[in-house]
Formats: structure tokens, C-alpha cells, sequence
């Protein structure tokens, strides 16, 4: 079925248009033609009194059609002739209109609501203007009108967050005029509008209006402060500030006025980098379930109803937590009732604080626990339909669990581990089971952090494979399928990042500088110091050493991480690391930090007497290059399905900021050359110290860079996944 929408007039004289395009009636420009050409077909008909506007299947609008960014440039053809319609034939036509709103009214679906003369709609609908989630702003005029029917405050917060409100609130707040059952939604929008057209009930124009409108001074005071808490979390962000550049422009001018200054912002927050990079990573994330040879293979996913985890510590408890949110029955394995116990309090714990945040109750709680169950055994094994190994990281002790495994587990169970280091080939060596063998990588704290990384080995069937990425939906999680390597995609991806850190540290800078430049200047949740210190720098050194041995040729074999080992300065855990922390975990800056930093100075022998003088954007570059040159190299060995997968496994582990794209798409922006040219300056500079290896860009991102082509584009060849 084309995009499009339908009317159908009544004997009553009221004209219902119809949006549709399934399954979420997306504003395709042909949807926006076809609703303002029969609009202005009911302005003329003499046989219409009024019009509602309602959407097909349960469903009133989602939006503009976001694949139009795609095809189209300058924010995916949106200009001031939509707008003139919405005013002209819907808001102010010889007709009154009425929005007959079922389901979702979200971003232009919304806009298209409040552009109606009345709003009814239904219990469970949302709506909201979540456009600066896609890095542009409102462009149907929602600038201007959701202000003028909900008042300034609530309309900066509903813009600023992208958050939408359920059917109650938009009734108490003005932005319906009515909530009315499923089954009289149309008749209660015809009887309203012909009403209205009658004179019997009043007819809004929201753009004209100003009576929910603050006065001008506090107006003016609520918006500079939107503004500068818009800064303060978006300190790299252009467009929420063009958004409200936009809101006040229409509270000082008017509403018309201030419709011509959204279109100016929305252009320009078209054009910004930030746009492109949100946009793409929108589309990426919904295509990691998309996996070549995998999900097009023809085989359905079954579902895992019943889940046993194997280690109820940090890493097992969050796993557990996970699938019980999910409604499924956990089964919870230990190796004495110590530490069973422990592993069922931390779940308990971990319950307990959604109901702190107020996302569940105590006796939502209690039925999800009557689902849980622990075990000293493996009798209860026969049942579940997937096993979550979650043990410490030592190779003997995951081959005896497998090979136990397979001895307990029914014939389709699927046998997947939590290992973030240990090749899963060899995990699964002892069994005669490796075709249902996988990676379950989850990240700290399991049950929160949104990625999973499904590895997968040469002999894992395509079925587990898909049940894997079925449970990873079930839980919620963004599921990314990767193949089997050294630190898999994101560790490995992400091994440079603390050693081109370290590296700067022996040269000379000050770690905490550092920090605060990848933190505020870049945009990261924390600096690769901060982060270290989360981890623990035992973690660290015994995952360095693996990348050390794996990937010999392009390793800085930071001495600082080994030297904090040595003074048992292992981060939040024991109170020091590269910070001190308080008995609240805060972190500060310690002094006691010189002396194992002039002792890791020496040892390197890098430091000339005074360190390189870099801007914050060459510190970010001298970090974060060879970990896309890493990223380049994960790609060319297929070990990623497609490059967007690795921009959204970015985003979801490491705190890559989504509004960069990805590691990828970032690198893209920037351009492949430059790049590519900032790498080959170190690796001639720093050869002499034999670390030209770290720097040397692979082959994949040098094509690119000598071939002007996108990093994005992927390899030539199939995946060796």
C-alpha cells in the first residue's frame, strides 16, 4: 500500500482523512501531500460542515518519516510550504478541524494534533515532540503551539528531554481537550466538530493564543534558564539551543513570527553533524538484529522462558535481575549456600532499586521473586532453555562447567558464557557441543547497561545464534553479533584508549587534565583514568597482558597500570588508584600519584623534560585515533556484521556519545585522510621508540583515506563471522 491518506464523507456533513501508511502511519511526504490535498478538497465541498482527522489501524501518527533523512538533504525536505498548510488548512480553513487521536501522536503526528482546532483521544495514547533525540528540532510548528497549549515550562521540558506524555496528563495539561473510549473515539470527534462548526463549542486557533503563555518576563526567565541547563548536559550541542531560540522568538513576536524562526533553526539544525550522527545511529541500532546468513536464513528464533545463571555475583545477579524483569524463571547456581545466599540477596537488591526509582512496586517485586530459585546442582538443569555461564575468568574451570553442562542440559539448550577475555573455542573445547557453544557478553551492571555482545565461533549453529539475539530482545538488551577474537569487538576496539592515554602520562601530561579533556571536551561519561580506576587496575593489567600477547606489533605496554598493581593502588576498590576515594566512592585528585608517575616516566623513557604542548582536540585525537584505527581493522577482519554495528556497540558499552555517531560514523565525519594522516605523523614520530607499530594505520582505513571513501561502506567481502 502506498503512503497516503484517505477521506470518506459522512450524511452528517463531517469529513474523516485517514493517514495512512502502516504500520505507524509515518508522514511520508506523499501522506503530508495527500492530507492537505483532501483537506482543501473538504474547504471546498459545500456538503462538509467540518473535518477530523484521525490515523489507520489503532494508530494516529509517529512522525515525519525519518528514512527521508536519509534520501533527501536539508532535514529530509521539510520547508515553509508544510508549514503554510498546516496553518492555512488545517488550523485556519473556512472548516473547523478535529484530531481524532488513537495510539501515538509523536513529532509531526503530534504536530499535525495541535494544528486541529480540538484534540480528543484515547486511554493509552502518548504524545510528545521527541525531535531533538534525532538532533533537529520541531519543524510542523511545535515550537510555537505546544507553549500556547501547555504552557512554556512543560513545553521546554517535553522538547529538551524528547520525553511523551501519557493520555491524563495531556488532558490536565490542555494539549487534549478530551480522553474518550476506543469504540467512541470518531463519534465523539464528529459530534465535536460539527459543534464546533455550529457555534455550540469554541473553535481554538493555538497559534494565536496566549492565555496559557507566561507573562513576558517570566517567560523570558524560564527560557534562559532552559537554555542553561540545556548547556550544562549538551555542552556540545547546537540544537536544543536553536530550539529554544525558536520558542522565544515566537513568545516575543508571535506565533507566525515565531513559525518563520523555527523553520530558520530547523535548517540549520539540518545541516550540523550532530543530526547526521543521531539520525544514523537511530537506524543502526534498529539493524543490529539484522545479521546476514543468520537472520534471513529462513529459521525462526524460539523464545528462552526459562534461564539458569551460573555465579551469583556482580555479573551473574545483574544477569538474573535482567531476565526477571523480563517474566522469565531464573534459576540461580552456586557452589556452597555462602555464596547462593549472597547471589540471591544481590538480586533482591537489585529489585529493590526499581522500586527506589519509583519504576516498580513491592508487590511487583514479590511476584517476580516467586520466579527465582537457587541451586548447589545441577538437577534442575533438564529444563532451562539457556545457561548463562558467569565464573571467574580461568580457562579450567569454564571447560569443566561446559563439559558438565552438556551432561546435564537437554539437547537444545543453548550453552552461552559471560567471558569478556577467553576465546569461546576453547571454552567449549572439552565437549562435543560447540555448535550450540556462544558469547553472552553482558556489561556492568548487567541488568542496566543496554548492550549485548552475541559472539560467535566458526561452529555455533545459525539457530543459536538467532535464539541468542531472540534473548537479547526479551531482556531488553541491543543485541550486536560479533565474531570470535581477543577482546571480541568492544574490548578490543577500545584496548588503545587507555594505553594512548598512559602513553600521553609518560610523556609528560597530567592524567587528570586528560580526563577532564575526554570527559567535557569530547563528551565521554568519564576519562580513560576514571574509568581504570571503576574497573580496577587488576582488571586492567590482566586484560592488557592479553592484548599484549595478541596483538604484540601495535601495544603500548603502559608501565603505570603495572606500577599501581604493585603499590595496591587498584582503584575504587581498595580507595586509590590513579584518584583517592572517600568512603561515598568520590573521587579527587592525589598528590601520592607523582612519585608511581615519575617512576612510570622513567621506565618508558619518553619524557624529554617538558611535555608536548597539545590542544584539547590533539589530545582527543591522539586517543581516540588508534582506537578507530583498531575499530578499522575489526571491520576488514569481519568480525562485525557491518560497521554500524560497531558504532552502536560503541554507544552502548563505552559511552561513545550517540550524538557523535559511533567510533565509526565519528571517524567519517572527520574524514578517513584525516585520520589516516594524524596517524602516519605519530607513527614516524614515535618510531624511533619502536612504538611506530601503535600508530600505523591498517589497511582498511588507509584505502579509505587514499581512496576519498566512507569508512561506513564495509568490507567488499562477506563477514568471516
Amino acid at each position: 500500500m502506498a503512503p497516503g491518506a484517505t477521506m470518506e464523507v459522512g450524511q452528517d456533513g463531517v469529513a474523516i482523512i485517514t493517514l495512512a501508511n502502516p504500520p505507524v502511519n509515518a508522514l511520508h511526504p506523499k501522506v503530508l501531500s495527500s492530507l492537505f490535498n483532501h483537506a482543501r478538497e473538504a474547504h471546498n465541498r459545500s456538503d462538509v460542515k467540518a473535518i477530523v482527522v484521525t490515523g489507520q489501524g489503532g494508530k494516529f501518527s509517529a512522525g515525519f518519516d525519518i528514512q527521508q533523512f536519509l534520501t533527501q538533504s536539508g532535514g529530509g525536505g521539510i520547508d515553509s510550504k508544510i508549514n503554510a498548510a498546516f496553518c492555512e488548512l488545517l488550523e485556519s480553513g473556512p472548516k473547523p478541524t478535529v484530531a481524532a487521536v488513537e495510539g501515538i501522536a509523536l513529532g509531526g503526528g503530534c504536530e499535525t494534533a495541535m494544528a486541529c482546532n480540538a484534540r480528543l483521544c484515547t486511554p493509552g495514547t502518548k504524545m510528545g515532540l521527541p525531535e531533538l533525540s534525532l538532533g533537529i528540532l520541531p519543524g510542523f510548528g511545535g515550537t510555537q503551539r505546544l507553549p500556547r497549549l501547555v504552557g512554556l515550562q512543560k513545553a521546554c521540558e517535553m522538547m529538551l528531554t524528547s520525553q511523551p506524555i501519557k493520555e491524563g496528563a495531556a488532558k490536565k495539561l490542555g494539549l487534549v481537550d478530551d480522553v474518550v473510549p476506543k469504540e467512541k473515539l470518531l463519534p465523539a470527534a464528529r459530534q465535536l466538530a460539527l459543534a464546533i462548526a455550529a457555534g455550540k463549542a469554541p473553535r481554538s486557533y493555538t497559534l494565536y493564543r496566549t492565555d496559557k503563555l507566561e507573562s513576558l518576563g517570566e517567560a523570558l526567565a524560564i527560557i534562559t534558564f532552559a537554555k542553561a541547563q540545556a548547556a550544562k548536559k549538551g555542552a556540545h550541542l547546537t540544537h536544543p539551543q536553536l530550539c529554544l531560540d525558536a520558542i522565544q522568538w515566537g513568545v516575543e513576536f508571535g506565533g507566525l513570527k515565531g513559525i518563520d524562526k523555527e523553520q530558520e533553526a530547523f535548517a540549520k539544525a539540518a545541516s550540523l553533524d550532530t543530526h547526521k550522527a543521531l539520525v544514523h545511529i537511530f537506524f543502526a541500532q534498529r539493524s543490529t538484529k539484522k545479521v546476514k546468513g543468520v537472520t534471513d536464513a529462513g529459521l525462526k528464533a524460539r523464545k528462552v522462558r526459562k534461564v539458569a545463571v551460573i555465579g551469583g555475583g556482580l555479573m551473574g545477579s545483574g544477569i538474573a535481575t535482567a531476565g526477571l524483569l523480563a517474566g522469565q524463571e531464573v534459576l540461580i547456581k552456586e557452589v556452597n549456600d555462602k555464596f547462593l545466599q549472597a547471589g540471591l540477596s544481590r538480586v533482591k537488591s537489585n529489585l529493590m532499586g526499581q522500586v527506589k526509582r519509583g519504576k516498580m512496586n513491592q508487590q511487583q517485586v514479590d511476584k517476580l521473586l516467586t520466579k527465582l530459585k537457587g541451586a548447589l546442582t545441577y538437577d534442575d538443569f533438564k529444563a532451562v532453555d539457556m545457561v548463562v555461564e558467569a565464573v571467574i575468568e580461568s580457562i579450567d574451570l569454564k571447560q569443566k562447567i561446559f563439559a558438565d553442562l552438556e551432561k546435564v542440559c537437554g539437547p537444545d539448550c543453548i550453552l552461552s558464557t559471560n567471558t569478556s577475555t577467553i576465546d569461546i573455542e576453547l571454552i567449549g573445547q572439552k565437549t562435543k557441543s560447540q555448535d550450540r557453544i556462544i558469547g553472552a557478553h553482558f556489561f556492568s551492571p548487567a541488568h542496566i547497561m543496554p548492550l549485548l555482545e552475541i559472539v560467535r565461533t566458526e561452529k555455533t549453529s545459525k539457530q543459536v545464534i538467532l535464539d541468542t539475539i531472540e534473548y537479547g530482545a526479551q531482556i531488553k538488551k541491543t543485541p550486536v553479533v560479533v565474531g570470535n577474537c581477543t577482546g571480541f569487538a568492544v574490548n578490543r576496539v577500545f584496548f588503545p584508549y587507555t594505553q594512548a592515554a598512559c602513553m600521553l602520562v609518560d610523556l609528560g601530561l597530567d592524567p587528570y587534565m586528560i580526563d577532564m579533556v575526554v570527559l567535557k571536551g569530547f563528551g565521554m561519561p568519564m576519562g580513560p583514568f576514571r574509568l581504570s580506576d571503576l574497573v580496577g587496575a587488576d582488571i586492567g593489567l590482566h586484560v592488557g597482558k592479553n592484548f599484549i600477547e595478541a596483538f604484540s606489533e601495535r601495544v603500548y605496554p603502559a608501565q603505570i597500570i603495572s606500577l599501581l598493581n604493585d603499590h595496591k593502588r587498584l582503584g575504587e576498590k581498595t580507595g586509590s588508584g590513579f584518584y583517592k576515594f572517600d568512603n561515598k566512592r568520590k573521587a579527587s585528585a592525589d598528590k601520592d600519584l607523582a612519585p608511581i608517575i615519575e617512576e612510570s616516566r622513567k621506565k618508558a623513557g619518553l619524557f624529554k623534560g617538558q611535555p608536548p604542548k597539545l590542544t584539547p582536540e590533539e589530545i582527543i585525537q591522539f586517543i581516540f585515533f588508534p582506537v578507530v584505527n583498531e575499530g578499522c581493522r575489526v571491520i576488514d577482519e569481519g568480525i562485525v556484521d557491518k560497521p554500524s554495528d560497531l558504532d552502536v556497540a560503541t554507544v552502548m558499552s563505552m559511552g561513545f556519545p550517540a550524538y557523535r555517531g559511533g567510533l565509526i560514523k565519528w571517524a567519517d565525519l572527520l574524514g578517513a585522510k584525516v585520520v589516516a594522516d594524524k596517524l602516519n605523523g605519530w607513527a614516524k614520530q614515535f618510531e624511533p621508540a619502536g612504538l611506530g607499530g601503535f600508530f600505523k594505520p591498517c589497511t582498511y582505513l588507509q584505502s579509505a583515506a587514499d581512496n576519498n571513501t566512507s569508512l561506513e561502506a564495509g568490507r567488499k567481502t562477506a563477514s568471516k563471522m
